[in-house]
């Protein structure tokens, strides 16, 4: 018989690692993927739960997949399981649990288990001690940005966040092996790899190396393009600015986490900077790299978040001049200190404060994209052309559009000077700049 697999990947870009990374191992162990689940022998789903909207997801996923794929194998993973494995046990729907570790394992528990037996848990507690494990692959369908996890865990406790509990301690890449899988993307035709962590920041912790030392080893590869995920603002010093700023490859995109913009409200959430020192942090980005993009997440309706602390919190995100600026409320999570929380703030209140925040948001985002307006930038195309456009991304990660009728081929996987020549609030349009260069244009 066949095996046939399909997964379903919630939440972050890391997961959408570790998925590719499953997937690479089934493909080694005589597996192929399924173009439905319904065709499929092993379901993974790999859970998300920073909020509890996620974990809800999770639950109507596996009904409904129980319903119409009943004899397959559900494999559920992530970080729902691993903090919150009795919750994850007590679904009927479960056939094998895992958490975040030891899922070089799959292939072999998927063997030894049968489908419909009594729920095999297989869920490990973190102890600080682990190792970063590798879960390589090479290729990831249907990107054309390879995303490369290099670091894992957190060490921070915020007092709202399961993370640390569903992730367990920071560890990292080795520089050496974050070389070769970058290496292999590139052979497999990437120009742009993503560097991901679940605090990036704290790449290299152990052995008292920074991420500017992982972008360093990415860089000589030879590969066009490196770009971070989100990040954490507390190791972002003057020194590791000016290495980032020295790589060619390097993409001007800051992605870095501020969650309130309220003194109080950091305290409160064990936020380890003030909003002085956030600031400070935006402009010695912005003097490394004049024109880059810095976006950022805000939290609404934290616990004891008043409408003064709110207010406060809104004006000083807009004195930021995020590029863009993803908006949430506070989701409590059973087992972080802020669940405990006297003042938990109505749901009313925060989706107010989230409306009111999202449409700074939109207004910023357009201010943004309009100063992009003639300027000429490389542009890496990523989607085949629809009816009317070409799509892609800049370097500061500015997403551009060209009309289809200045260039009728796909354009996809490859880099193309553009003339940007309006924007609107979701994105900025262009023209090929020359379309005789357009075939050797590179970040160069």
């Amino acid at each position: 018989m066949q095996l046939q697999y399909y997964f379903y990947t919630f939440g972050c870009k890391v997961n959408a690692c570790d998925t590719a990374g499953m997937q690479a191992l089934l493909d080694q162990n005589g597996y192929t993927h399924a173009a439905t689940p319904e065709t499929a022998n092993v379901i993974v789903c790999n859970a998300c739960t920073v909020t509890a909207s996620g974990d809800s997801r999770l639950r109507t996923t596996l009904r409904k997949l129980r319903r119409t794929c009943p004899d397959a194998m559900l494999v559920v993973t992530g970080c729902f399981p691993q903090a919150y494995p009795e919750q994850v046990i007590a679904l009927p729907e479960a056939d094998l649990l895992l958490g975040t570790n030891q899922r070089v394992r799959l292939p072999e528990l998927l063997a030894a288990h049968r489908p419909h037996a009594r729920t095999a848990c297989q869920i490990i507690p973190y102890t600080g001690e682990e190792a970063f494990e590798l879960l390589s692959y090479d290729t990831m369908p249907d990107n054309t940005r390879a995303f490369l996890k290099i670091q894992d865990g957190c060490n921070c406790f915020c007092s709202y966040c399961i993370i640390p509990y569903a992730r367990g301690r920071c560890r990292s890449l080795s520089p050496e092996t974050l070389q070769e899988c970058v290496q292999a993307f590139a052979r497999n035709g990437y120009q742009e790899v993503v560097l991901c962590g679940i605090n990036l920041g704290f790449y290299g912790i152990e052995w008292d190396g920074t991420l500017a030392e992982a972008v360093e080893a990415a860089a000589d590869t030879g590969i066009e393009r490196i770009r971070l995920g989100s990040l954490e603002p507390e190791r972002l010093t003057d020194d590791q600015l000016y290495r980032l700023a020295q790589i060619p490859a390097f993409c001007p995109q800051f992605h870095i986490s501020l969650q309130s913009g309220c003194d109080d409200t950091l305290r409160r959430m064990r936020r380890k900077y003030t909003c002085a020192e956030y600031a400070q942090i935006c402009a010695r980005i912005r003097h490394h790299f004049p024109g880059c993009a810095i976006t950022t997440d805000l939290m609404v309706g934290f616990p004891g978040e008043t409408d003064e602390d709110f207010s406060d919190s809104l004006s000083f995100a807009k004195s930021c001049g995020f590029s863009a600026m993803h908006v949430f409320r506070y989701s409590p999570r059973p087992g972080t200190r802020a669940a405990t929380f006297p003042e938990q703030v109505p749901d009313g209140v925060k989706t107010k404060r989230m409306e009111q925040a999202q449409q700074a948001a939109y207004e910023m985002k357009a201010a943004f994209l309009h100063t992009q307006v003639g300027q000429v930038a490389p542009v890496l195309f990523e989607r085949e052309r629809d009816e009317n456009f070409h799509t892609g991304h800049t370097p500061n990660g500015t997403v551009v559009r060209i009309p289809t009728k200045n260039a009728k081929k796909s354009l996809r996987n490859r880099i193309f000077y553009v003339r940007i020549e309006d924007s609107d609030a979701e994105c900025c349009y262009g023209v090929l700049k020359n379309t005789s260069d357009a075939a050797t244009a590179n970040l160069g």
